[in-house]
C-alpha cells in the first residue's frame, strides 16, 4: 500500500471495498455536509451500500477508467478525491472531491487534487482534466481556481440532485498548462 503525504498530519491512500466500514463511518459524519453536492453520500448509508460505492470505483480502476483515494488526517478518514472517470484513449478525465468538516481548512483537498492532476497528466497521459460542480458550491469552485483551472462555462439546470436541478460549472486544466504552471 502507498501513502502520499499531504501535510504533517495527513496523507492520501487508496480507498478500497475492504474499507467499507471506515468509509461508512466517515459518510455518517460527512453526509449532511456533502449530500448537497456528492450523489454517493445519500446512497452510502449502510455497510452494503458503502461497499458498493467503493466497489464501483474498484471496478472502474480495474478497467482503467476511474479511481478513488481517501484523505486521512490524524489517522482518521476525513475526505477523498477521485477520478470520476477518465479515458486514456480520449485523453480526458474528471476529478471530484469531498470532505467532512474536520477535513476542511487545512489545504488537504487542494493537495489531493494536485496529486491526481500530476498522476492524470504524467502517468496516464491525459490532455484535459475537468472539474464539474454545482454553481452553488463555492468551496468546490475555490479548489478549481487554486489549482489553476479555467472556467469553461455553465450547463444550466443540468443535474438533478435531491429534487433540485443544479446548474453545473465546468472547469478544466490542460496538460500544457499544468506543465507550465
Amino acid at each position: 500500500m502507498y501513502a502520499i503525504p499531504l501535510a504533517d498530519d495527513a496523507e492520501l491512500r487508496p480507498l478500497e471495498p475492504w474499507q467499507a466500514a471506515e468509509f461508512l463511518a466517515h459518510m455518517d459524519r460527512a453526509r449532511a455536509h456533502v449530500d448537497p453536492w456528492v450523489p454517493f453520500a445519500r446512497r452510502s448509508t449502510d455497510l452494503e451500500s458503502a461497499r458498493a460505492t467503493l466497489q464501483r470505483y474498484a471496478d472502474l480502476q480495474a478497467k482503467d477508467g476511474g479511481r478513488i483515494v481517501g484523505i486521512w488526517r490524524q489517522g482518521r478518514l476525513v475526505g477523498g478525491a477521485m477520478f470520476v472517470s477518465y479515458s486514456a484513449d480520449s485523453g480526458v478525465g474528471e476529478i471530484g472531491v469531498w470532505t467532512e468538516p474536520d477535513g476542511e481548512g487545512h489545504g488537504l483537498v487542494t493537495a489531493a487534487v494536485r496529486v491526481l492532476l500530476e498522476w492524470g497528466f504524467n502517468a496516464r497521459g491525459l490532455s484535459r482534466i475537468e472539474w464539474w460542480s454545482s454553481t452553488l458550491n463555492a468551496r468546490s469552485r475555490a479548489v478549481a481556481q487554486r489549482v489553476g483551472m479555467t472556467r469553461d462555462g455553465v450547463l444550466r439546470k443540468y443535474y438533478p440532485h435531491n429534487g433540485v436541478r443544479h446548474d453545473k460549472e465546468i472547469w478544466s486544466l490542460l496538460a500544457e498548462e499544468w506543465q507550465a504552471g
